[in-house]
């Protein structure tokens, strides 16, 4: 009798697992759960965080010039100036993964020295 318990015990946690995993499979396909995941996905290549590389830290005119200095060297890579109070900043590069800036780095370093990866926060 005892076994037969048990074996009815073990069955039902069974078939109570595999129904709770199919109603995760069915949730996922609805069409709305997709697209919603496609927005996300979107958004995310547009808007999240990710790394960016300093090339200078410092005064005003220095900045500037090593800020257009690389944008004639790299015209298609996005760079920016940044004011931080009382210095100037040139960051460049929009990079999702670390790797990803890691590799511009190599790249960068023939024309620009004292490089370093910034992570931008939350």
């Amino acid at each position: 009798m005892k076994r037969k318990n048990i074996f009815n015990f073990i069955l039902l946690f069974l078939l109570a697992g595999t129904t709770s995993f199919y109603a995760q499979n069915e949730t996922n396909s609805s069409e709305q759960i997709k697209n919603l995941i496609a927005k996300k996905r979107e958004f995310n290549k547009q808007y999240s965080y990710g790394y960016r590389i300093q090339i200078f830290y410092g005064k005003e005119t220095r900045a500037k010039s090593i800020h257009n200095r690389f944008k004639v060297n790299y015209p298609n890579i996005y760079s920016k100036l940044n004011y931080d109070q009382p210095y100037w900043k040139v960051q460049v590069g929009n990079y999702k993964t670390k790797l990803e800036a890691d590799r511009a780095i190599a790249r960068f370093s023939d024309k620009f020295s004292g490089l370093i990866i910034i992570p931008l926060g939350k």
